[in-house]
Order: C-alpha cells, then structure tokens, then sequence
C-alpha cells in the first residue's frame, strides 16, 4: 500500500482563482543566454552574397562571398574564408587569407596566408606568415614597433687611425698598447 502525502491528495482538486496555496513552489523562469559584450560572433558575408563599396567596422569578420571596394575594420580581424573572392584593399588589426584577395593588405598586428591563400597586393604588417602552398605576387613590408622589440644598442665607430695602430699598421710609429679591461674591481 502507497501512502499519499497532503500534496499528492491535493493535486488534482480543483481550486479558486483566488486560492493559491502557499505550499506550491515558486515556478521557476527559464534561463535566458547570455552573450558577454567582449564574446562575439564575427559579421559574416556568406557565399551567396555581393557587396560593393567601403565596408568600415570595428568587429571581427569573416567574408565567404564577394566584396569589391575597401575594407576597414581597425579594431577587429579579417578572415577571407576558403570561397572567399575579395577585390579591394582591406585594413585590420589581422588579416588571414584561405581565399582570394586582389588588393594591398594592411594588417596592424599580422597578416596570415593559408595554404589555399592566394594574394595579388603587397602586405604591411609587423608579422607575416605564408604558408606552404598558397599563391603571394606582390611586396612585403614588415614594419617593426619599436616599444614592442627591444632597442640594439650599438658601439660608435672607432676612428680609423686607432684601428689600424690596434692591428700593426705599417707606419713608423710603434702600435699603441692597448689595455684589457679591468672586471670586477
């Protein structure tokens, strides 16, 4: 036999609209997803379309169709995808290329051609990689940072007479001693 709680006794008896039980939980809402501000999905041109003209944003995008014009997007990355056709110049934080680009590429961290990759424009960047494979005609300028590498600090040029009195030179003054350093004292 099957003892029944108050609750069970209850459930299926019929009450007022104005008779709520204080027993009965709280319903609970669904939870809604959540998309932090800093997690976004990139903006995507999609294989079926065709954009022409300047094209300025500052979030990630990622382009399988066909852009004739000028890409900006400064604060973001710019991934040509496999199918993608791209006939301008594009400027970005990063740039990776898996399509084809006729135009220069303007990368303010790197630029990254993939195996598939092919590029007809010259490439600025700090950084460059091309992978095995892919299709580059143009130029490449890697501009260096200077607070990001570090400074070589280099020695002034000696004056030619010392350097060749240092070496024996063939004059008729004895070469001139030169003392070692003194370390650690």
């Amino acid at each position: 036999m099957v003892a029944f709680s108050k609750e069970m006794k209850n459930m299926w008896k019929k009450t007022n609209p104005g008779d709520i039980s204080e027993e009965r939980p709280p319903v609970a809402t669904p939870p809604r997803p959540s998309v932090s501000s800093s997690v976004k999905a990139p903006a995507r041109i999609g294989p079926t379309l065709f954009f022409k003209g300047d094209l300025q944003g500052e979030e990630d995008l990622v382009i399988e169709g066909r852009i004739e014009g000028k890409i900006t997007i400064k604060q973001g990355n710019v991934t040509v995808g496999e199918k993608g056709r791209v006939e301008a110049d594009i400027e970005a934080a990063s740039i990776q290329v898996a399509g084809l680009v006729k135009g220069n590429l303007m990368g303010a961290d790197r630029v990254v051609l993939l195996e598939s990759g092919r590029v007809e424009g010259n490439i600025t960047a700090r950084s460059v990689s091309l992978e095995n494979g892919c299709h580059f005609r143009g130029s490449i300028d890697m501009q260096s940072d200077s607070a990001v590498r570090p400074s070589v600090r280099t020695l002034p040029p000696q004056p030619a007479a010392s350097l060749s009195s240092a070496k024996g030179s063939n004059s008729s003054e004895p070469p001139t001693p030169t003392t070692p350093p003194r370390i650690g004292v």
